[in-house]
């Protein structure tokens, strides 16, 4: 079984949405894919962090099952480890979410395999995600691609933390999650978790840029991750285009490679959406 993990709160789920279904759509194998989505209510906190809820939930794992009845969706509420680790913490209004913390649980929560992708929302595989999950991790905490802007201006060796091919058997041997939550709890870091991961590691294994484009869509790409990125045209400025804005997928990037996978998930959108008002 191949074991996929996403996080985040509801609105997310467009982007859960597309990501499965790229890699539904890219990927050859009768083998099941377990998705496993981190979520929590922090609502006190601004009224839109709730949950993805379990109608979200239900309704991709039937949208799965039609491709292998064997696919299945894990929906875990970890509310109260965030309440317990890091409310009231320094990163608590991080540039991101509180959301973008919660992956660093992935050790404490019960029935977790021992291999496991972790996926920021904002991504579509190109290809087969075989060609990633099949790396070899055995010796090392995680494996990552490196940072498209952070290689230049942090260091050679800077990773990205939307992609991370986690090896938790190790993680738990050398408890790099748990060093990892200490500073959330004790440190503002500029970049929260993904300072907090980098600065925990003990052995990271180098993926190519393939494997998390940030900026390039190549016929060897991967992962296209529709990451906050610099236009210089026609004058410099930053944009966040993502895969679910169909048309300014279309008119930013010029791509309809992913056309397969953008209108099905457009019919299936709008099929939620109608079972919604009909309830």
């Amino acid at each position: 079984m191949i074991h996929v993990l996403f996080a985040g709160n509801d609105k997310v789920f467009d982007g859960i949405l597309t990501c499965v279904l790229s890699i539904l759509r890219r990927t050859g194998t009768e083998e099941p894919f377990h998705f496993i989505l981190f979520t929590m209510d922090v609502s006190h906190i601004k009224p839109a962090y709730v949950p993805i809820s379990e109608k979200q939930a239900s309704f991709l794992e039937a949208v799965i099952q039609a491709y292998n009845p064997d696919n299945r969706v894990q929906l875990v509420d970890v509310t109260a480890l965030y309440m317990k680790e890091f409310a009231g913490c320094p990163n608590e209004s991080a540039y991101c979410s509180p959301y973008t913390l919660i992956r660093l649980f992935a050790d404490l929560v019960e029935g977790m395999p021992d291999k496991l992708l972790y996926l920021d929302a904002d991504i579509l595989f190109n290809r087969d995600i075989r060609l990633l999950y099949d790396v070899d991790i055995e010796g090392y905490e995680y494996a990552a691609a490196r940072d498209h802007y952070g290689k230049y201006l942090l260091n050679p060796n800077y990773i990205n933390a939307g992609v991370l091919l986690l090896n938790l058997a190790e993680m738990r041997r050398t408890g790099i999650l748990e060093k990892a939550r200490k500073l959330i709890r004790t440190k503002k870091l500029t970049f929260a978790d993904q300072s907090a991961l980098i600065r925990s590691t003990t052995r990271k294994k180098m993926l190519p840029q393939r494997f998390n484009d940030q900026k390039f869509l190549h016929k060897h790409t991967v992962v296209r991750h529709f990451s906050k990125r610099l236009f210089w045209l026609p004058y410099p400025h930053t944009d966040n285009v993502k895969q679910w804005q169909v048309s300014r997928v279309h008119k930013v990037f010029g791509y309809y490679c992913f056309d397969d996978i953008l209108y099905e998930y457009i019919y299936l959108s709008e099929k939620f959406k109608r079972n919604g008002d009909s309830s």
